[in-house]
């Protein structure tokens, strides 16, 4: 009686394994034809082919080291140029990678700063100071890849000077109160 029990519980067991394994193959097949899927499923490129018309510079000169120093570590995210690694081609890589630059954009975009208001442009300077001074931007998950982009303490003093530079040139030729941004209404 013991040999049947035993018996019956080392096929259940087999049976039980057989399952599984049927069972992770059907979940593995299922998982690799959805990663080809979504090979076909693209997000669109942040790649300007015209001249940037409202580009910061348009108001503000920028020098030589700066435009060096944003071109390594910022306009990837922040203009509407951005250059893509060849991991890019890989999805789900893509979409994470658009939505960084989506997000970027969003915060500030070089290319488009001639095109903010007085009390916008002072504001995201003073953002900008922040970012660089604290070490926020370029983000750790950036620099992870571009080694480059890290930015050394020369560079950052540079840029954060150019920015009260820009936050300087707007408080000498616009009023104290267009400076603030209206506050949003509670809904």
């Amino acid at each position: 009686m013991i040999y049947i029990y035993r018996h019956k519980r080392n096929e259940l067991q087999v049976y039980n394994r057989l399952i599984m394994q049927n069972t992770l193959k059907k979940v593995g097949l299922g998982i690799l034809v959805l990663l080809v899927v979504i090979q076909f499923i693209r997000p669109e490129k942040n790649i300007q082919t015209a001249k940037a018309t409202h580009h910061i510079s348009k108001l503000y000169p920028v020098p030589v080291a700066v435009e060096a120093t944003l071109i390594k570590a910022c306009y990837d995210c922040h203009s509407n140029n951005t250059y893509y690694p060849w991991y890019n081609n890989l999805q789900p890589v893509a979409w994470w990678l658009n939505h960084h630059v989506d997000e970027g954009k969003h915060e500030i975009n070089f290319d488009e700063f001639a095109n903010y208001r007085i009390a916008k442009q002072y504001k995201k300077m003073h953002e900008c100071i922040e970012e660089v001074e604290e070490g926020e931007m370029p983000l750790n998950s950036y620099t992870w890849i571009h080694k480059n982009a890290i930015l050394t303490n020369e560079e950052k003093t540079t840029l954060v000077s150019w920015f009260k530079s820009i936050q300087d040139s707007i408080k000498a030729n616009y009023p104290a109160d267009s400076l603030v941004l209206p506050k949003k209404k509670k809904a």
